[in-house]
């Protein structure tokens, strides 16, 4: 009874305070809207407010954005040929996310943003999707959603699951409320050791916590031969290229003094530039315009002509994009972010630099530098001179091209183990 009750006031606590913050998240979509026009519609399904009822049975698979996308897409694809006949809705938050999805996807499946963790608009949500299942990806932890699919005898898996040391003290605050809420999940499977151990700590039942491996290991085998051969086409001048991927803001001016460092030594070199965010597309652009070089956009000429960079402001077309380039530099790294997907451009033969913020991808760090497979500089100043040294040394891009492929092939598997453990929690068929 005390336990009950402690949790009513735990989430009494919280759903006030989100509530009371309400007027924040309209503030919050006009502000992304500025930048990302995508944040000004379909503010209704933020809010869980729905035209129709979805049809019977649904499994619900959540992926934040574009990555937790992608490392769910082969378990998507496999799930709906072992169940034809079960409707699947694919929630993200990210406009980003959701342009994955249409595009993977397209009209196969339901998509529409995952709401806030309002009661109201959790509720709305389960009763009008009504899943059988619900599949998390990595690291998505809302109460009222747990505890929603807990009273509708929902299960819950959090799938492919991760969990920094800073997200684990960052939910401090929340500590006591989802421990009650993980109690009920069905299954953590984990990335690693580390991250079901802090799960563990977290609050997790010991019993359903199990390390199944990285889903981005299982990515399906890339063939981008002849989309290399047309970008290498299309060059004016051809020469060495690099490329700059999933970048932030405060990284560019690294980015900038980099290739002018490449372009000094190499005249007919090659940026591509892939910023993380397609808010910064047009400003990268600019930026690149009054450095005084030559620039193309992928959206534009289509093509790097004689362009000295190349901005791809495209979306779904960057792994064919690391295939075109002899180094990547992998960003969300020189700052606090926490990096982004080092798999992608491993699965391209591409050599891979990264800067030292690596917490969000630390288990895949750990063993691509174990493996000799990438390289992490120290600062944005040694950018440019790590750029430069692997861009002339063919033989050591080669190493580290074929110790990415061994550590890939060797991390497979944790899709079929992902597999095994969900399908009991689905209905026969």
């Amino acid at each position: 009874m005390r336990a009950d009750l402690t949790e009513r006031v735990l989430r009494g606590l919280y759903s006030a305070a989100l509530y009371l913050l309400l007027p924040a998240t309209l503030y919050h979509l006009v502000w992304r809207g500025f930048r990302q026009r995508a944040y000004f519609q379909r503010w209704d399904e933020r809010y869980a407010r729905y035209p129709a009822r979805a049809r019977t049975p649904t499994l619900w698979l959540h992926a934040v954005s574009v990555g937790e996308v992608n490392a769910a897409a082969p378990l998507v694809d496999r799930l709906r040929a072992a169940h034809p006949g079960l409707h699947l809705v694919v929630t993200t938050i990210t406009p980003t996310g959701s342009e994955r999805v249409q595009a993977l996807w397209g009209d196969a499946i339901e998509h529409v943003y995952l709401p806030y963790d309002l009661p109201g608009a959790v509720a709305r949500f389960l009763d009008r999707f009504r899943p059988v299942a619900a599949l998390i990806v990595e690291t998505e932890l809302w109460p009222n959603l747990l505890f929603g699919c807990r009273a509708r005898a929902v299960p819950v898996a959090i799938l492919n699951a991760r969990l920094s040391a800073r997200s684990l003290r960052g939910y401090r605050l929340l500590a006591p409320l989802l421990r009650r809420a993980l109690a009920e999940v069905r299954l953590v499977a984990a990335q690693s050791e580390q991250d079901a151990a802090r799960f563990l700590r977290l609050g997790a039942p010991p019993a359903r916590v199990m390390v199944t491996g990285n889903l981005k290991f299982d990515m399906p085998p890339r063939d981008d031969a002849a989309f290399v051969a047309e970008f290498a086409r299309r060059r004016a001048h051809p020469g060495p290229a690099w490329i700059a991927a999933s970048t932030h803001e405060d990284e560019e001016a690294a980015v900038l003094a980099a290739h002018r460092a490449v372009l000094q030594r190499h005249p007919d070199a090659l940026l591509l530039w892939a910023p993380r965010h397609p808010e910064r597309f047009r400003a990268v652009a600019q930026r690149l315009r009054e450095a005084g070089w030559r620039v193309a956009t992928r959206s534009g000429e289509g093509g790097p002509g004689a362009a000295q960079a190349f901005v791809i402001d495209t979306l779904g077309e960057l792994g064919a994009f690391y295939a075109c380039a002899e180094v990547a530099f992998v960003g969300g790294s020189l700052q606090p972010v926490g990096g982004h997907n080092l798999l992608e451009p491993a699965a391209t033969g591409t050599a891979i630099l990264s800067g030292p913020h690596l917490h969000n991808f630390a288990d895949i760090a750990r063993r691509l530098r174990e493996a000799q497979a990438m390289e992490i500089v120290a600062d944005a100043a040694a950018l440019g001179p790590a750029v430069l040294r692997l861009l002339e040394d063919p033989a050591r891009r080669a190493r580290m091209a074929g110790n990415a492929r061994r550590l890939l092939e060797e991390g497979r598997g944790a899709l079929a183990r992902t597999l095994a453990l969900v399908e009991p929690l689905l209905p026969p068929g």
